[in-house]
């Protein structure tokens, strides 16, 4: 299945902290004590600089009133405070920054493992997911579920906590110094200011994702009008574009307009709260030092906290977004983990073990939906050493029985044997490794010749390659390109010619040596010189093996030991090329029809 959309996600699931707390193995690894002291060392780090903030303004109210003092011992006391102050500033800015250095690697660690664990849960999960999933979708969700993470990490750890900190500390402070009037001011202003910023900031969203919905729909009206360039020019429809495309450029300019205003409103909104408690506080604070209750230092004091306060929640709406934000993407990246497996090993499954490479289809029942069935109980055996056909027309099921022999599907009845034993009983690693296949869309990465060949087994030498190179007769090529091996094959192996990929295919095949050899249609996209060639190769590469060979071509498989002929998912005939003719069944008519053909492509071409 593909991952769930943030858009169709239940509202629940998405601000749910459940999301956090599965995250904290990953920050908080039982097996990994060095980052676990890293994670201590930076807390340790967070609460001395946060108490240095918080003595600061009693270092600036101090030498304030110190310099109402007359005489040089005011003027000492006040400068070594405002030394003090500044030293004090620093230090602040240093441990915050020691504090980054020491926690990077936490993050990134965190990152990482938790990127790894999703990449490797796609690789296990059926070929069903990779059939129906977005690539694009799935690459994004991995992206920015691992991109956010750091970030929402550092805002909850070091903007959030030690804001909730110096929130605590601050109404302490107030109390003792001035009582429960200016605390319960400053809660309230708080409260009011998280409330205003958050109701906003949620505004804003549904703006922006507006805004961005708008501005994808102008970009593909673009595209698409001038990829149908000369559509537009048959029709003569140009006007009719420009009006289409300033439409939409039109809703995204409006959509752009009221997302920025937004953000000036919340602007607003937030200097108005904070403004208002500085006013209030600083005003009472005048009121009571006319009264001869409170310093002249003690407005700078109320000033200077307040101040420090409301440094961190100037970035709450954007904090706040981060993190709901970050809670999405992790939560997706969730679901891509909790994905079920379809394939998965039986508990304690034993290694495949080959000793008679013979493969068994046992009333084999399967199909891709319960409510269409491919394979209609079918039995065959392939003997060990044997070269075996199969072949049937479009839909009879073959490339079905290759996905089956690997087992990327599972069957819904009967059995799959190699050497007497059901693959549904085995690891899966070591019965892929029991199999090579050449496929008919030989898919190569996009690196160089020789590692696409070494990439047939782990840890594979350099006279493998070669010697694998010369067994699928690659060796006339490199030895004609400047770079030889080191040679890139560019996306998907589009460097080389068909012929060459599938030689490469074939090598890969050679160097991991399997006992049994799959050939699904390894020849059909290739010219008929090409293919002749291929075919020798195919050959003598399936000499000794135990080979099962799905064709489209019949001339290719002509001289197999034994050819098995599908038709509606069951096994029609089985015998040898002659013997089939001599039946004048099903095979003999597929082979007149291509030798019809064949005689058809010549009279034309004469």
């Amino acid at each position: 299945m593909p991952p769930i959309d943030s858009q169709t996600r239940p509202a629940a699931s998405v601000e749910s902290w459940a999301t956090l707390r599965r995250f904290i193995p990953y920050l908080w690894p039982g097996d990994r004590p060095a980052l676990k002291r890293k994670i201590v060392v930076a807390v340790l780090l967070v609460l001395v600089s946060k108490a240095i903030t918080l003595a600061l303004p009693y270092a600036y109210k101090k030498a304030v009133d110190a310099m109402g003092v007359p005489g040089g011992t005011g003027f000492q006391i006040a400068f070594a405070l405002v030394l003090a102050f500044v030293l004090g500033r620093f230090s602040a800015v240093v441990f915050d920054n020691l504090r980054n250095i020491v926690f990077e690697r936490v993050g990134q660690e965190a990152t990482r493992q938790l990127a790894v664990d999703t990449f490797n849960r796609l690789h296990a999960l059926s070929l069903r997911f990779h059939l129906a999933r977005r690539t694009g979708e799935v690459t994004k969700t991995i992206d920015r579920g691992t991109k956010s993470i750091d970030v929402m990490l550092y805002f909850m750890l070091f903007n959030v906590a030690p804001t909730v900190i110096e929130l605590v500390a601050v109404a302490v402070i107030f109390y003792v110094t001035f009582g429960w009037g200016l605390v319960a001011a400053t809660a309230v202003a708080v409260a009011a200011y998280v409330a205003v910023t958050r109701w906003i900031t949620d505004w804003r969203n549904a703006l922006r994702e507006k805004m961005n919905r708008l501005d994808g729909q102008a970009l593909a009206r673009s595209v698409d009008s001038l990829l149908n360039y000369e559509t537009v020019k048959y029709f003569s429809a140009e006007a009719r574009e420009a009006k289409r495309y300033e439409e939409a450029a039109q809703a995204f300019a409006n959509a752009a307009v009221k997302s920025e205003n937004s953000l000036g409103l919340l602007n607003i909104a937030q200097a108005l709260i904070t403004n208002a408690l500085m006013a209030g506080a600083m005003a009472w604070t005048v009121w009571e030092w006319s009264k001869g209750r409170h310093t002249v230092g003690d407005l700078v004091f109320v000033q200077t906290y307040l101040t420090q306060l409301f440094r961190p929640l100037d970035m709450l709406g954007m904090v706040y977004r981060t993190i709901r934000q970050g809670l999405i993407d992790m939560a997706q990246m969730f679901d891509l983990i909790d994905t079920p497996v379809e394939v998965a090993d039986a508990p304690g499954a034993p290694a495949l073990i080959v000793k008679r490479p013979t493969l068994t289809f046992d009333n084999v029942v399967f199909g891709y939906e319960p409510e269409r069935t491919i394979l209609k109980g079918l039995s065959f055996e392939v003997p060990a050493g044997h070269q075996v056909a199969l072949v049937g027309p479009s839909g009879a099921g073959k490339s079905t029985i290759a996905r089956l022999v690997f087992r990327f599907y599972d069957p819904q009845g009967g059995r799959i044997l190699i050497d007497g034993q059901d693959i549904r009983g085995v690891t899966q690693a070591s019965l892929r490794q029991a199999i090579g296949i050449v496929p008919q869309d030989s898919v190569l990465f996009n690196d160089t010749i020789g590692y696409n060949i070494a990439y047939g087994r782990g840890g594979a030498t350099m006279d493998e390659v070669e010697a694998a190179a010369r067994g699928a007769a690659l060796s006339h090529l490199i030895d004609r390109l400047p770079d030889g091996f080191d040679t890139e094959v560019g996306e998907r192996g589009l460097k080389l010619s068909g012929g060459e990929k599938q030689r490469v295919a074939i090598a890969r095949t050679l160097v991991k040596n399997p006992p049994i050899l799959l050939l699904d249609e390894a020849t059909s996209a290739l010219d008929s010189r090409t293919e002749q060639d291929i075919l020798a190769t195919l050959h003598a590469v399936a000499e000794g093996r135990t080979s099962l060979t799905i064709a489209h071509r019949l001339s290719t498989i002509a001289d197999a030991d034994t050819i098995l002929v599908l038709n509606e998912g069951r096994l029609a005939e089985q015998g040898t090329h002659a013997q089939l003719l001599r039946i004048g069944g099903l095979y003999a008519d597929m082979w007149q029809r291509q030798a019809d053909a064949v005689e058809d492509a010549g009279v034309a071409a004469e």
